[in-house]
């Protein structure tokens, strides 16, 4: 015997094994324009009565006009052992204990069939994607679970179907993009014809999902790597020493990324730091042929403004411009000097800027750094700070600012922690259109190491990279079966944030930017910055409502 309670719930909810349905607020009304994904979720909990019998499965069963184009999956727990920082940092957590939280979106283990342990909660995730040429409309969706033909329980909820779409993307948004962690989960060589086939899934769900611009390993980044240590080789470009200090280049493999990349809807490319993290020190692992053999031939133990650098980039870089030139993508890319130089570094940074300047001229090089002297100095021109200082760039007048943010969400900044609520993560894309703000930037779609890449770890064990930072900063994706990329509440809540900056564009459309700032701002205190938001999910999906309806109106 079994009884079953089931409720709809918002998709920024996150639904905890040990608490009780009537904890969450129903959430069965929806609103989705025309083009893009809706998201809910069910949550249930079953009793089972019969004596010796810890759980039953139920089939699961969907029906309605969207049925036909609603895709069910699970939402699992994973072990969180970091949930944040030892410190007071500011902001709103769920829970900051460690336990099993609600992250993983991943397919249903028993086809068509879920179980249902005892006193247990647990959320089925769905999401709907409608045909170009669906009516508009207001539609019922209904999901059941049962048992011998007999219902245990049933939602339904109601889905009104808008005739607008939502305009393309302008933000830049890159998560960086790991392809030596694919390989080294999967057990697989680098770029071997498996190695493409899981970094093709890894694209698409990074597409499908608001991230545009993709770390293009040209040579390996060396981004979280120790001192003296080397992450496992992963460069697209094949160099050969030819004679004394000059170099031959090959670029079969960077044409057969971009190729994939652009039919995944990859819109730009981002390019390794040019020097080694936290201030340029040295010169990153490239691998290059000489005399036969390949070796790495810079790294660690080449200074970042010696003689031989400086000489294999003065031919590298213009090789490099001039094969994306070649493709009409050479404004589509992105460069790099040093991650988070600290102000000590300045100088030094300010010298590898001008090695390599002659060649860049007219493109973008941007870092994610927070001192307002570099961009004074005139170092960088296109700074990245994270969200705690971006306000003061913003008030120094830098065009076209980008920002980023990392940690685990210290001062109460948006961030992606899995201890924090839905609506903490997605908040994000109302403050980046608000600050007009060109791009957005992050370390982590799928780091699977410890910090600093000492060794590699099991992503749904580790979630907190082996307590390098609070569980969910390293990752957004975890890696599932076959090679497929599957992936986290989090993620989902960051493409509903560039989902909103979309929906607040197309508002500017119709109303202008005046009117679209009154209407963030209306059930705020009357201020919203990067550390001072509504904290109510109720917030983003009343503000995609009033748009929404106003659209309807006009």
């Amino acid at each position: 015997m079994i009884s079953l309670q089931m409720k709809m719930v918002s998709s920024l909810e996150k639904c905890f094994i040990d608490e009780a349905v009537e904890t969450k607020t129903e959430k069965n009304s929806f609103v989705m324009f025309a083009n893009e994904k809706l998201s809910f979720q069910v949550m249930y909990r079953a009793n089972v009565y019969d004596e010796g019998i810890a759980s039953y499965t139920g089939a699961l069963a969907v029906s309605g006009a969207l049925a036909p184009y609603a895709e069910v999956r699970l939402v699992a727990n994973v072990p969180n052992q970091y949930p944040t920082y030892n410190v007071s940092p500011g902001g709103e957590f769920l829970r900051t204990e460690p336990g099993l939280y609600p992250d993983l979106i991943r397919p249903l283990p028993y086809p068509g069939q879920v179980s249902l342990p005892h006193n247990q909660t647990h959320a089925l995730w769905v999401d709907i994607r409608l045909p170009e040429d669906f009516e508009p409309g207001t539609y019922d969706i209904t999901v059941a679970l049962t048992r011998r033909d007999e219902t245990l329980a049933s939602v339904t909820g109601e889905v009104k179907v808008l005739a607008e779409k939502l305009p393309p993307q302008t933000l830049i948004h890159t998560e960086w993009f790991y392809t030596d962690c694919i390989a080294n989960h999967y057990h697989t060589k680098a770029f071997s014809e498996q190695h493409w086939k899981h970094i093709e899934s890894y694209l698409r769900t990074a597409v499908e999902n608001g991230i545009n611009m993709i770390l293009t390993p040209v040579f390996t980044p060396e981004l979280d790597t120790y001192v003296g240590g080397e992450r496992l080789t992963t460069q697209l470009v094949d160099i050969e020493l030819t004679g004394e200090n000059t170099y031959a280049f090959e670029f079969s493999k960077l044409h057969r990324w971009i190729d994939l990349c652009l039919d995944c809807g990859v819109e730009y490319f981002e390019i390794p730091h040019f020097f080694t993290q936290w201030g340029a020190k040295a010169a990153p692992k490239i691998i290059v042929r000489v005399n036969g053999r390949r070796r790495n031939y810079f790294g660690w133990k080449v200074e970042s403004t010696g003689e031989k650098y400086r000489t294999f980039l003065a031919q590298f870089i213009p090789a490099l411009v001039e094969e994306f030139k070649k493709r009409g993508l050479d404004h589509r890319c992105f460069y790099h000097i040093s991650d988070e130089p600290s102000l000590k570094a300045l100088d030094h940074y300010r010298k590898c800027r001008e090695i390599v300047s002659p060649y860049l001229e007219g493109y973008p090089i941007i870092d994610a750094l927070s001192e307002l002297e570099f961009y004074t100095s005139g170092a960088i021109d296109k700074p990245v700070p994270n969200t705690r200082s971006a306000l003061k760039f913003h008030e120094a007048g830098v065009p076209g600012l980008w920002t980023y943010h990392c940690g685990g969400g210290r001062a109460g900044v948006a961030d992606r922690s899995i201890s924090m609520p839905g609506w903490r993560t997605r908040i994000l894309g109302v403050q980046l259109y608000y600050y007009n703000i060109e791009g957005f930037l992050h370390w982590g779609f799928n780091f699977y190491n410890t910090r600093h890449s000492y060794s590699v770890l099991d992503p749904y064990g580790n979630p907190d990279g082996c307590y390098f930072t609070p569980s969910g900063d390293c990752f957004l994706v975890y890696p599932g079966t076959d090679g497929k990329a599957w992936p986290s509440i989090r993620l989902n809540a960051l493409r509903e944030a560039m989902d909103d900056i979309r929906a607040l564009r197309l508002y500017e459309e119709k109303f202008g930017r005046e009117a679209a700032e009154k209407l963030i701002l209306e059930d705020t205190d009357g201020s919203l910055t990067f550390t001072h938001y509504p904290t109510e999910p109720a917030y983003l999906t009343n503000l995609r409502e009033k748009i929404a309806a106003a659209l309807a109106d006009a």
